[in-house]
């Protein structure tokens, strides 16, 4: 059985971050008391505290103080909007009040009066006292202390934050993230809007000022950019957001004192250039770490920011928060996809006489690693081969059938010096046998410089749409001969080789499927729509030609990945 001395050990323990000089003068007071930090999670209690509240030194430290512990009336948990304890601890100023419950472990509630006091820690940390004391339990509760009035009705209130979860949830881009928050907050909360984002090589990055002009927001990108590092013991308002602190309301006086920091200094200079007069500032929290922080600001609006305001500010900030967590998950994920991609496609080789261009676009969706590929590349003979491809699927798994059924290409094509359907049959063959590839499409085609100076291109065509050849003043058509059936299929039907002499500055355009096809419409749509573009560019450098194919020609539903490759003859 444990004795008394052990089973006051948790709350010396507990007690003990507190100065000794606090413990003695709290344990003469007889009151109750803990200490919170900045967040206002508890750090350390007394023994009257753990005796009035029924919980031990364990139960308490570490929680959020109003979380667990402050209640309504009749034990329901209270809004921040309603808790005068709480309003206090943000304002940051000695407070005291009564008519407050905290809640016991039974589920009922204690009436309690209460003081706070905020003091330095050490000088760099900055912690509050409360003290409590119980009341008699009277008839009927009281009414909820009187509050400062917030700026919205809680129905309003309710409204905006259902907005800002619709507005902000509902886009995976970052600037358009931060560009709906704008429009949220400006003007109905605030004149100025102003974000500070942490990159995730841990640097301060101030992506918006912004204020109203009228019914729209005009940007100071003089004001936004690179800011300094965060200090870890400043105690001003925005470098302690952007620990993870608590929000706080704060005006120009507090940074025309002298500066802790290089951010302070540039709050100094925001202030000064914005005239706003008050100004709430939010952490902006994602999952796993905090992002930012939001300033809201106030220069044509005379009503000051009050603590009662932080609440809602502190909510929009959390919304605003998983948004930006989703949305740099994407562009991570997006990111990894590209990367992948670019580095399974080939560059282009340099073929004397020949102009060559080739793109490659991802489908929308991050986590979509296409199996849409190009290639050229030398042959022994010294001929050159060029490739389009299609591997059915969208995803990893296409990707890796895509570089496999590539790469043994290259070796048939390298090694047996036979006319491109005969290459075409062997892949066929070997593919269900050597690779993860169900079923894939291509056209593999070779291309040589006669003595004439001209150029010959043969090819077979496995199930794919047709290349474009443009000639040279316009006329356009598709390349329907040498069509086979798809790799994969199990038929091993002949397939056909087809052959034509490029006239002098023709344009040749191989693409995948992704550019062509769109939902409710037959290919052919897609096709004359390819066909009319390319034509009308075909005087144009090849490179232009083939980024305007790109922009004009790929459907705005598009949600494949398209490869494009184009060569152009010499005139």
């Amino acid at each position: 059985m444990e004795g008394p001395q052990d089973t006051e050990t948790p709350r010396r323990e507990a007690v003990a971050s507190a100065p000794a000089a606090l413990s003695q003068a709290l344990d003469a007071l007889g009151a109750g008391a803990y200490v919170v930090d900045e967040r206002g999670c508890i750090l350390a209690v007394n023994a009257q505290a753990e005796r009035m509240l029924g919980r031990s030194a364990d139960e308490l430290v570490g929680q959020d103080a109003h979380d667990l512990l402050h209640r309504g009336p009749h034990g329901q948990p209270l809004p921040h909007s309603q808790c005068a304890m709480r309003h206090a601890f943000h304002a940051g100023r000695p407070a005291q009040g009564a008519g407050e419950y905290f809640a016991l472990p039974d589920g009922s509630v204690r009436p309690i009066g209460w003081m706070i006091t905020p003091y330095a820690a050490g000088g760099d940390e900055e912690r509050t006292l409360v003290l409590f004391h119980p009341q008699e339990i009277v008839e009927e509760p009281a009414s909820p202390p009187e509050t400062p009035t917030a700026p919205l009705t809680e129905l309003e209130r309710l409204a905006l934050l259902a907005e800002a979860t619709a507005q902000l949830t509902s886009t995976l881009d970052t600037d358009e993230t931060l560009r709906r928050l704008g429009h949220l907050v400006v003007p109905r909360l605030a004149d100025w809007v102003v974000v500070d984002l942490i990159t995730e090589r841990d640097e301060v990055w101030r992506d918006v000022v912004a204020h109203a002009d009228g019914a729209t927001l005009k940007r100071h990108e003089d004001l936004e950019g690179p800011m300094p590092p965060v200090l870890a013991e400043s105690q001003w308002p925005l470098s302690r957001a952007l620990r993870g602190a608590s929000s706080t309301v704060t005006g120009p006086e507090r940074y025309h004192r002298e500066p802790d920091s290089g951010i302070a200094v540039e709050q100094r200079r925001l202030f000064d250039r914005t005239g706003m007069h008050s100004a709430a500032i939010a952490p902006i929290r994602g999952t796993r770490e905090v992002l930012g922080a939001l300033t809201l600001g106030r220069a044509e609006d005379p009503v000051a920011f009050t603590p009662a305001d932080l609440p809602l500010v502190e909510d929009i900030a959390r919304r605003a928060g998983l948004a930006l967590d989703n949305a740099r998950l994407y562009q991570r994920q997006r990111k990894v996809a590209e990367t992948m991609q670019n580095h399974l496609l080939p560059q282009m080789p340099g073929v004397p006489g020949l102009e060559m261009t080739a793109r490659y676009l991802p489908a929308p969706d991050a986590s979509q690693v296409g199996g849409d590929w190009y290639d050229a590349f030398p042959l022994s003979d010294g001929a050159t081969a060029l490739a389009i491809g299609d591997v059915v699927g969208h995803d990893l798994e296409a990707a890796s059938g895509m570089a496999q059924l590539r790469n043994m290409l290259r070796a048939y094509a390298w090694s047996q010096n036979e006319p491109p359907s005969r290459i075409v049959t062997r892949l066929d063959e070997a593919m269900e046998h050597i690779t993860d590839v169900s079923m894939a499409t291509m056209i593999f085609a070779r291309i040589e410089a006669l003595e004439d100076g001209t150029w010959r291109l043969s090819w077979t065509n496995a199930g794919h749409p047709p290349m474009l050849l443009i000639a040279r003043d316009g006329v356009a058509r598709f390349l329907e001969e040498g069509h086979g059936v798809a790799l994969g299929t199990g038929l091993r039907a002949r397939r056909p080789d087809a052959q034509i002499v490029l006239e002098p500055g023709s344009t040749l355009v191989l693409y995948t499927d992704g550019l062509v096809e769109e939902h409710g419409q037959i290919l052919d749509v897609g096709l004359d729509r390819l066909r009319r573009h390319a034509a009308a560019y075909v005087h144009r450098p090849l490179t232009v030609l083939a980024d305007q194919v790109l922009r004009r020609v790929r459907p705005a539903d598009n949600d494949d990945d398209v490869a494009l490759l184009a060569l152009r003859a010499p005139a």
